[in-house]
């Protein structure tokens, strides 16, 4: 596995980070580049995928950036660790069990923190669930083109989430969103090394 890891300490800009997977996928397609994955935050932004609808949308008064990736409306912002990735799948073929592997590392890697999550078969996302009321901790939003996979998934960790009110997140009305500073506050200054040490280890099986 050829892969190149970046770690990026300042917020990136939304349209800055989909240049480099754009540009990184133009070089897996010639065979010209290293696979990637990228740990990093974003300052604030609203971002809809290819099946988002308009009714989403509650504050009309908010910018959307349109992208290409697969899911509908979502909200990224300081709090909160993206990792993006682009991965060549042109060997396995399998959509199903590459997002197995997301799903696998973000609940493995929340146990390390005494945080039990489970993925749900109707709605793609990462789940926490206390006195049965059930809330979204992590989204992931890929696209495969080419079977090359990019984009990636984001979990919350203390970023603020009143503005998730302007939207109805991922067009799912009757669960809600949290973080892991509600769910347990402690220290996740490691979380995106133990993250991607997973995701590695994961891809390898």
């Amino acid at each position: 596995m050829n892969l190149e890891i970046k770690k990026s300490a300042k917020p990136v800009k939304y349209s800055e980070a989909i240049n480099v997977l754009e540009n990184r996928l133009k070089d897996l397609y010639e065979n010209n580049g290293k696979e990637l994955i990228w740990t990093l935050e974003h300052d604030e932004i609203f971002t809809a995928g290819t099946s988002y609808s308009e009714n989403e949308i509650i504050d009309k008064s908010i910018e959307i950036f349109q992208t290409n990736r697969g899911g509908k409306i979502t909200y990224h912002g300081p709090g909160q660790l993206i990792c993006y990735f682009v991965l060549d799948l042109r060997k396995k073929k399998d959509i199903r069990k590459f997002i197995n592997v997301i799903e696998k590392t973000i609940i493995q890697t929340l146990k390390l923190y005494n945080i039990e999550t489970f993925p749900d078969k109707e709605n793609i996302g990462i789940w926490y669930k206390v006195n049965n009321e059930v809330n979204k901790v992590a989204a992931i939003g890929i696209r495969v083109s080419k079977w090359i996979a990019y984009h990636g998934f984001a979990i919350n960790i203390n970023n603020n989430l009143e503005k998730y009110k302007k939207i109805i997140p991922c067009g799912i009305k009757d669960k809600g969103i949290t973080n892991l500073k509600n769910i347990i506050n402690q220290d996740y200054s490691k979380l995106g090394d133990k993250l991607i040490e997973n995701f590695v280890s994961n891809l390898k099986i």
